[in-house]
């Protein structure tokens, strides 16, 4: 099933009810109180404005008549507050009708004016709106945020695609201009190379954002199957001693345990290439170590190591997207977030430190899944994109 699809439960609202008669409060409290919707109550105006400066309410329904502070007053205050200015106020009153007093009630800011006895069915249609209002207006800014949140990383991605992807792009350009101005019998094996090293980049570009796009939408699917991590883990290794042939990569099995398990293959080998790619970057001595860990009955473990230091102001950001805009990096900054984007998907989790002059990568999946993997999205149980 869809996220999408599921209904979401009503936002949560306040309500706050101000009256000196404890049994009135009470009475309030059965009416109003139901799912989604809390009653605040006070016994006097002093009550009630501590109330208000550490809660959001939708509405206020105030007695009028209350020893030192009654609820004109208290009203005046509210109004006088940025915080409480905008809370919708219902007076409430047990004296025979008066217009002066009701002018007065909505001179100081009220929406209605009640007389007691008051209907349940009465009090309770009017606070049911301006509760949905309430909730409305959140919705609204929860959607103004999200909206926000997307258009800043929809500028980033452009950005940082028009900036990365030009570099690949202009060395296959000048290559092909090269290659046409060389004599025949020149040996073009050497340029070709740059070349297809740089449609190669390009390629591994536009499939992370494929996968980002992917995410971002929803329709990104695990497809879990009986696998062994040792063979991923060959498979990786073994790219990258032919597309990088300068760095060392080594699988190391850390004890006996078996690496087996039911994990999305495709997933896990994109992830463990992610890793090593980024180990072979910046290793520091030519070395990468691709270490495996089936010790655990209930998990697979991994760890890649390299030789080098990451700022440790920086070390918290490593798996948000696009690190490119705020450091310097050589691809389009998406690596190491789809890793943690898919590590969580199967229900595990990542982590990145530095150790004894080491960088060290670690995830953990667990050997089977939790639960079957939802439509809508293998990324359902991930957080929002951070995207400060």
């Amino acid at each position: 099933m869809n996220l999408s699809q599921v209904e979401a439960a009503p936002l949560p609202v306040n309500v706050l009810v101000v009256d000196d008669v404890p049994q009135n409060l009470m009475a309030m409290r059965a009416i109003l109180e139901g799912e989604g919707l809390s009653v605040l109550t006070a016994e006097s105006g002093a009550q009630a404005l501590e109330l208000l400066l550490t809660h959001s309410v939708a509405v206020a329904l105030l007695d009028v008549n209350m020893p030192e502070m009654n609820g004109f007053d208290l009203a005046e205050l509210m109004r006088g507050s940025s915080r409480t200015r905008e809370v919708p106020i219902i007076f409430l009153t047990a004296s025979p009708r008066d217009l002066r007093r009701m002018f007065r009630g909505y001179d100081s800011g009220a929406v209605d004016f009640l007389y007691k006895p008051v209907e349940p069915h009465v009090i309770l249609g009017k606070v049911r709106v301006f509760v949905e209002m309430a909730r409305q207006r959140e919705l609204m800014r929860q959607n103004n945020e999200r909206l926000a949140r997307a258009l800043s990383l929809n500028e980033t991605m452009i950005a940082v695609m028009t900036h990365d992807l030009r570099t690949p792009l202009s060395v296959i350009s000048l290559c092909a201009e090269s290659l046409e101005l060389m004599p025949p019998e020149t040996d073009r094996s050497r340029i070709a190379g740059r070349i297809l090293d740089s449609a190669h980049r390009m390629a591994r570009m536009i499939a992370q954002l494929l996968d980002f796009s992917k995410i971002r939408s929803g329709v990104l699917r695990l497809e879990p199957r009986e696998g062994d991590l040792r063979a991923v883990a060959g498979e990786v290794a073994e790219e990258f001693r032919q597309s990088a042939p300068e760095v060392a990569v080594a699988v190391e099995v850390a004890c006996d345990g078996t690496l087996g398990g039911r994990f999305d293959v495709d997933r896990m080998t994109q992830v463990l290439s992610n890793l090593v790619g980024n180990a072979v970057r910046h290793a520091e001595d030519a070395r990468v170590s691709l270490r495996l860990d089936g010790g655990d009955g209930s998990r697979l473990q991994v760890q890649v190591r390299n030789r080098g230091h990451i700022d440790e102001a920086l070390l918290p950001r490593l798996f948000e997207p696009f690190k490119g805009s705020f450091q310097a990096c050589s691809g389009l900054g998406l690596g190491l977030y789809i890793v943690d984007l898919f590590g969580r998907a199967h229900g595990g989790e990542g982590a990145a430190e530095n150790r004894d002059g080491e960088v060290v990568f670690s995830l953990w999946i667990p050997r089977q899944p939790a639960t079957a993997p939802r439509a809508g999205g293998a990324c359902a149980h991930a957080p929002p994109l951070p995207l400060e």
